[in-house]
């Protein structure tokens, strides 16, 4: 002991240092870990001890020392940086490292106006305590560091302002478990949440952005991904700004459809004016979306969806491009062109495209999601109407400019909207899908609102959650895993507000629901198979049949309990079809592998006793949420063995799972050799996945010559990815020329903020 010296403890009281305390601290932090050094951590710790220094400033030198050593040598100073991490934050949110009674911690946080006081409603004391003795608060100590950091920069209970945390992860995932289950039969509840707790807290199932942060507070929104069409007059415009603003403000990441806004030059009232075009009203929807910060739980943002064949698409392609002025410019939003067959059919045949504004082609707009052949006969009956403004562009210079633009900004995404519809759960006579997401991967139907309130508009919601597929052993294992999600996810539509009433329309109508995956490069690296060389094919193939075959089954399990969702009519499945009946058939010649599952009975379940959700799954980015089950993101191959990641708490470093043993069966982003084989396998997932996938390409320069992507590389990736039925294409990333552990910025996930990788 050092009796000269005093540290200052979190009370403020004084004592004298004791090195023999910190040592012992950091020794346990290192217990039953391969590969680390106490002393290592403590010499590179550096601590510059003084008089009255802080015990926390000691500690959090501690954590940053461990989290310096994390290295592909050293892997498990990311577990040792965690527990002291986790010590550390224990200690500012209890005093100690001790956590109190889940009774205590809940009438606690309910007093103080931070959790919902439904709470002490719904659940009595013996309740809590029986869910208390349940509560394995030693799972805190099995994740990885930059887990810990993402829950506390994101998810547990705090003031934002003052940084004040105060619970702890298992009280998180115990008390989203009983808030969702709520309403359940008290005879029953206690054995959902307790079996919810434990697939959440051991990572079978991950949670998204919304839900971890918000559930079990007063904020009752929970969805990652609202969906808001704007028509074409300055009430829904408006309309479509309120809405933007009221829910960028409660977490959720924005698509905004506002491909019906006629083009500048338009006639308005009979030619009494004349019309501005979009830029203007895209400005005014990117200041809604950036006037709120969500919280600090992330950024505001929203992708703008207009169709490739608007008579403003020139000026709309280079929106985000850095070349331009102000004035015709909105960079702080990203994009979402539309494109369809007849589309990639005049770039493949050397053609035109005729670009028309919606307002001068009556029933065009529609026809483009609703009826492919509608939509040919109409754009071709326009063509030759000398009466209608128009415009030609060769469709290889449009598609070029289109690709081009994707390159430099990686930020201009893709939707085939005639996939989106004939690969679909809903008819598209009666429930069009007009478009999707910031993240791409969310198809369902929308209305336009005529004002701010009004009843019979439509905002498309949808709440995510995804199985980590390395966490599974056995197929088998998603069937249990697949009704938990189910039933907690249907339960959250009931248990949230809705402050409009279209939003509410959309989820009250369709009980949408998007389950997706995570650790998707693990499970193929545990499974010996690649992304390349068509090894994966099968085992793809496989899996993503068993998730949408027992995630229906739930849904049908649900549907004899509670009743099918109201506009259960308006779905393909009531007409007894299902993913399996319209996917691209190009895919067999890519995998025969058979399906193995009982189709035959469970379509004829559902055309029986219906479905209680609408739709049920959708493959999400996950990049922020898949780092707390440190796990690979969605459906990505890594940059690197170890990620160098930054994010608003600093930089954090993540390295894949098992790497000791498996790091030879990784197949890196970079060592890719093209795009085909990673395709080839979002095209048999999209197989099975009822909206739709977050899918990239992704370019290495060096592999070409002039080490420049040529423009007939990009469009025949387009191509492909067209041919295999992916519905949308999400980032276009380029190598920099960084090492493989380069940096990596962690994107918050869910469809949030600047970018979103859930």
């Amino acid at each position: 002991m050092t009796a000269s010296l005093m540290v200052t403890k979190r009370d403020n009281h004084t004592e004298a240092l004791d090195l023999d305390k910190i040592h012992r601290v950091v020794t346990w932090a290192a217990e039953g870990l391969q590969g680390v050094s106490v002393s290592q951590v403590e010499l590179s710790a550096h601590i510059q001890f003084y008089d009255g220094i802080r015990t926390s400033d000691i500690h959090e030198t501690l954590i940053k020392s461990a989290a310096d050593l994390i290295s592909e040598q050293a892997p498990d100073y990311q577990y040792m940086a965690a527990r002291l991490a986790m010590f550390h934050l224990r200690k500012k949110a209890y005093g100690g490292f001790t956590p109190p009674s889940l009774f205590e911690q809940v009438k606690t946080q309910v007093e103080a106006g931070r959790y919902d006081q439904q709470l002490l409603t719904d659940y009595s004391k013996e309740e809590f305590d029986l869910l208390d003795g349940y509560l394995a608060h030693e799972r805190d100590m099995h994740f990885a560091y930059a887990a810990v950091k993402q829950l506390e920069g994101k998810y547990l209970l705090q003031n934002r302002v003052t940084g004040e945390i105060y619970e702890s992860p298992q009280f998180l995932y115990m008390l989203v478990a009983a808030c969702l289950f709520a309403n359940y039969p008290r005879t029953t509840r206690l054995d959902y949440i307790k079996r919810f707790y434990d697939a959440v807290s051991t990572f079978k199932i991950s949670l998204p952005t919304p839900i971890m942060s918000g559930v079990r507070t007063p904020t009752r929104q929970f969805s990652s991904c609202v969906l808001i069409e704007c028509g074409d007059s300055l009430d829904s415009i408006n309309a479509t700004a309120s809405s933007i603003v009221r829910y960028v403000s409660q977490r959720a990441g924005i698509g905004i459809n506002a491909g019906r806004i006629r083009a500048l030059g338009s006639e308005i009232r009979g030619g009494e004016a004349f019309h501005t075009g979009c830029i203007p009203f895209y400005k005014y929807f990117q200041t809604a979306v950036k006037c709120c910060s969500q919280g600090g739980v992330r950024g505001g943002a929203a992708t703008v969806f207009y169709p490739l064949w608007h008579l403003e698409v020139e000026s709309l392609l280079v929106l985000k491009n850095n070349r331009g002025v102000e004035e015709n410019r909105v960079r702080h939003m990203d994009y979402g062109v539309q494109i369809n067959r007849l589309m990639y059919q005049r770039l493949i045949q050397g053609g035109n495209i005729t670009l028309f504004s919606p307002s001068d082609a009556p029933g065009l707009y529609d026809a483009f999601f609703a009826d492919q052949a509608e939509f040919e006969r109409l754009y071709l009956q326009y063509e030759k109407d000398p009466a209608i403004r128009k415009r030609q562009m060769k469709a290889v210079e449009l598609f070029s400019l289109l690709m081009q633009e994707r390159a430099g900004t990686g930020r201009i995404y893709i939707q085939n909207v005639d996939h989106c519809n004939t690969h679909s759960p809903f008819d598209p006579a009666v429930a069009p899908v007009r478009q999707s997401n910031l993240c791409l991967e969310i198809a369902l139907p929308t209305k336009p609102l005529d004002h701010y309130l009004d009843e019979n508009g439509e905002i498309a919601l949808c709440t995510l959650s995804a199985f980590n597929l390395g966490a599974i052993e056995s197929l088998d294992e998603l069937e249990p895993l697949a009704e938990l999600a189910v039933r907690a996810l249907d339960a959250l539509l009931d248990y949230q507000d809705y402050p409009i009433p279209a939003a509410k329309n959309g989820a009250m109508w369709r009980r949408p629901l998007g389950i997706g995956v995570i650790n998707y490069a693990y499970y193929l690296a545990k499974n010996g198979v690649r992304y390349s060389d068509g090894s994966a094919l099968g085992l793809t193939h496989r899996t993503f049949e068993a998730i949408q075959y027992y995630l229906l089954k739930a849904s049908v399990k649900l549907a004899k309990e509670f009743g099918a969702c109201p506009r259960f009519n308006e779905t393909t499945y009531a007409q007894g079809i299902l993913p399996i009946d319209t996917y691209k058939r190009d895919l067999d010649d890519l995998c025969q592998e058979p399906l193995l599952l009982d189709w035959d009975s469970l379509r004829h379940e559902i055309r029986q006793h219906g479905l209680r959700n609408s739709t049920l799954t959708a493959l999400m980015p996950s990049e922020t949420s898949s780092q707390i089950a440190n796990a690979t993101n969605g459906i990505e191959p890594p940059r690197g063995l170890i990620s160098v990641k930054a994010s608003k708490d600093g930089i954090l470093r993540q390295v894949v799972p098992d790497y000791t043993e498996l790091k030879d069966n990784y197949e890196l982003l970079w060592s890719q050799p093209n795009n085909d084989g990673y395709l080839q396998l979002v095209g048999v997932m999209q197989k099975f996945v009822d909206q739709a996938i977050s899918a990239n390409t992704s370019y290495d320069p060096s592999r070409f010559e002039g080490h420049k992507v040529p423009m007939k590389q990009l469009l025949k990736d387009l191509l492909t990815a067209y041919k295999y039925g992916l519905k949308t294409l999400y980032y276009h990333n380029t190598r920099d020329g960084a090492d493989d552990a380069q940096l990596q910025v962690a994107q918050s996930d869910d469809c949030s903020g600047g970018a979103c990788k859930i």
